[in-house]
């Protein structure tokens, strides 16, 4: 668990975060169709290839999550990713969950598979360098959900793959994230991540996993997306802070923030907002996709002649996410 313990902490040092570059073939190809691009494995390993080659990444990034694909891919110069990454001091992560599918009798709601044969590969990617883990829950607000059942269906899910994680000698990342998507206002998504996270707890506990060990990503406290009423960074990072104070147990070393659906600079700017104001035990930091990647895949558009420019837009927007983890971003740095 010591060793664990070590690496939880080393992914959480210095105001870094992580990259979560983990999105399914489905999902990247919605990625790459956004830019008019076909998507095959060498469309995905181009599209990868722009963010882990940039230079100075590492100041900004201690982990990677990466698909299982991308595990297997190389750089253009022929570097395995999983090397090209330890050689920047950067922990290689895997995502290992099957997706959210339909939970059978509860409309409208999902539960996430996968942990079948999951000991054995646990133990395949450990042998290729990944040495933390994620899987992700999705909990949908609407009328008359989640139900409780939902919510104890996915924690216990994601406590018995924290559980072999551990076993495996992978860090976990729990990701239970409640979906911006709704009318629902920011009281509401208080609450029901506020459930959602202690119901996580008491399973994680109950599977006797070490909450020393892991890592939480979790989903602001905010305003659905068609809330007429948008909540301000200010009022998000209270309410963020209040459902932590509840929940999370000191001895989880950190939290990142999924971004969600809030634009790059929402994102950030609500970031910002919760570390100026947290005094809690946990170090607060962020595991963007989209909110790292998206300005860049506009400038790329899967011409070689664009790597440079896509890359200074990351490393810009990486810049800007480690400066909101000190709680020292402001305007002028979109400059």
């Amino acid at each position: 668990m010591s060793e664990l313990q070590k690496i939880a902490k080393q992914l959480l040092l210095d105001h870094k975060g992580l990259l979560a570059a983990d999105e399914s073939t489905k999902s990247a190809g919605k990625r790459l169709a956004s830019i008019g691009l076909e998507s095959t494995e060498e469309t995905r390993r181009q599209y990868r290839n722009v963010f882990f080659t940039a230079q100075g990444i590492e100041e900004g990034i201690s982990g990677v999550i990466l698909y299982e694909e991308t595990m297997k891919q190389s750089a253009d110069d022929g570097t395995p990713f999983v090397e090209l990454l330890q050689k920047k001091g950067i922990v290689p992560g895997i995502k290992v969950d099957a997706g959210a599918k339909d939970l059978a009798g509860f409309p409208g709601e999902k539960v996430t598979e996968g942990l079948d044969k999951l000991r054995d590969r646990f133990q395949s990617f450990y042998e290729a360098g990944a040495r933390f883990a994620k899987w992700r829950a999705v909990i949908t607000i609407g009328k008359g959900i989640p139900t409780d059942f939902c919510i104890e269906a996915n924690a216990h899910a994601m406590a018995r793959y924290a559980a072999l994680a551990q076993e495996a000698g992978i860090v976990p990342v729990v990701e239970p994230e409640v979906l911006i998507n709704g009318a629902h206002d920011l009281a509401t998504s208080e609450a029901v991540t506020t459930r959602t996270l202690q119901a996580t707890f008491e399973q994680l506990r109950a599977h006797r996993v070490d909450l020393a060990g892991i890592i939480l990503k979790s989903s602001m406290a905010i305003s659905g997306d068609e809330c007429p009423t948008q909540a301000s960074p200010e009022e998000i990072a209270k309410a963020t802070i209040r459902m932590f104070e509840a929940t999370v147990p000191k001895e989880v070393p950190g939290i990142v923030f999924l971004s969600g659906g809030q634009s790059a600079v929402q994102a950030t700017v609500n970031l910002n907002a919760i570390n100026k104001a947290s005094r809690g035990p946990w170090k607060i930091s962020f595991s963007y996709a989209r909110a790292l990647q998206a300005p860049s895949l506009e400038i790329w558009k899967g011409k070689p002649e664009n790597i440079p420019a896509a890359q200074e837009e990351f490393l810009k927007r990486l810049r800007a996410n480690v400066k909101a983890n000190q709680g020292k971003y402001s305007n002028q740095d979109e400059g």
